[in-house]
């Protein structure tokens, strides 16, 4: 249980809800026509709210079970504890429900798809593909530059599952390009403004303290008065504490 906690929170919970809802419907015990994504039931008197929620939850069956939630929990927990875009509380979740946002308009709405998990997956590995320009990836024992990731994984879709399954799957790639697009190429370079910012309370409610440090994976948030001589980042824990001693003196010296 300590491995599971100490797991960032956005991934770990992604993953453990893809988890359970994947098992108790190859299991039998869910019928998956309850998670499928049906907007006639959603725009109804009582809506069923929650199939926002579960067609990102629902793996393909058999050994594929295993490695969807291998690629979930791998592409997310890198994104959410490594990626310079995310450096603040709640951040990452903002860009999760972003891309899922747009998956469900694209996706859902005009290509009539019922499940997204893996147009979620492929949303990760874009993006963590475009932060990690010009590094190698492996996909089926086959090294590529890790900018060709995604698109190997969508024509491995499109000749196991067809057509229909990959024009599904690439929307996760139109949405992680859109944001992308409106949060770094825009305003970096056509000189606009970021509107895809993490709303207040979404930082109160990923921080663990008002002051101090918070649960950060990757980055270590701390007092104006703490980060001073600490460059920040994965190894700023660590160089923090150590900067700011004096120097060493052998015992008995002056």
């Amino acid at each position: 249980m300590d491995v599971f906690w100490s797991a960032p929170p956005v991934s770990r919970t992604l993953t453990a809800l893809a988890f359970c809802q994947s098992a108790l419907v190859y299991g039998g015990l869910l019928s998956g026509y309850h998670t499928a994504f049906l907007p006639r039931l959603l725009f109804r008197l009582l809506p069923q709210a929650w199939r926002l929620i579960t067609p990102f939850l629902l793996t393909r069956p058999s050994m594929a079970f295993v490695f969807d939630l291998y690629f979930l929990y791998t592409y997310s927990s890198r994104l959410e504890s490594n990626s310079p875009r995310f450096t603040g509380p709640g951040d990452f979740f903002t860009y999760v429900i972003f891309v899922a946002s747009v998956i469900l308009l694209t996706a859902g709405c005009v290509f009539n798809g019922v499940f997204f998990t893996h147009a979620l997956i492929l949303a990760f590995v874009y993006t963590f593909a475009q932060d990690n320009r010009g590094s190698k990836a492996s996909f089926f024992m086959i090294r590529m530059p890790i900018e060709f990731l995604p698109w190997a994984m969508l024509v491995f879709t499109l000749v196991a599952y067809g057509c229909p399954a990959a024009c599904n799957e690439s929307m996760g790639i139109v949405a992680a390009h859109l944001y992308d697009f409106l949060t770094r190429i825009y305003p970096t370079f056509g000189g606009g403004r970021n509107y895809i910012t993490t709303p207040a309370f979404v930082r109160r409610l990923f921080s663990t303290t008002s002051r101090g440090t918070s649960r950060g994976y990757g980055t270590a948030y701390r007092p104006a008065s703490q980060d001073q001589g600490s460059s920040g980042g994965w190894t700023s824990s660590f160089q923090g504490a150590w900067s700011q001693r004096g120097p060493g003196r052998r015992l008995g010296g002056g």
